[in-house]
């Protein structure tokens, strides 16, 4: 078995990495299926429930991937506005372009996941 190679990379470079990734995963799992949810005929009403929950599971990991991001972009350094350099400028507008982008998919995703009038609440269990 080898070891991995740990390469400490510089902020700007793990943010935009982690901002690709993240573009990538919305727009290759979790657009696609938002898509087929919204065309009328697309699912069966049998796999319908499926289909929301397998979007409701790909928007968790969406979230997930979204707080690696933003975990990254808090990691450059604060005072770069005085030395910011063309690759950290780079990051900064793909990042606001991918939190754009999950935002836009966040607005679908609740549309698609929200209770219809057909879907009641679950009852509450207590004591």
């Amino acid at each position: 078995m080898t070891d991995a190679v740990r390469t400490d990379h510089p902020p700007d470079i793990c943010l935009l990495l982690r901002v690709h990734a993240e573009q990538r995963w919305l727009i290759s799992k979790v657009i696609p299926v938002i898509r087929q949810l919204e065309q009328p005929d697309a699912v069966a009403a049998d796999d319908h429930g499926a289909a929301v929950a397998y979007l409701e599971v790909l928007w968790l990991e969406a979230g997930l991937r979204a707080a690696e991001t933003d975990t990254a972009a808090a990691k450059l350094d604060p005072d770069r506005n005085e030395s910011s350099t063309l690759l950290s400028e780079k990051a900064d507008r793909y990042h606001a372009a991918v939190r754009r982008l999950r935002h836009a998919v966040d607005r679908r995703v609740r549309n698609l996941t929200a209770l219809t009038p057909e879907q009641p609440a679950p009852e509450p269990t207590g004591p």
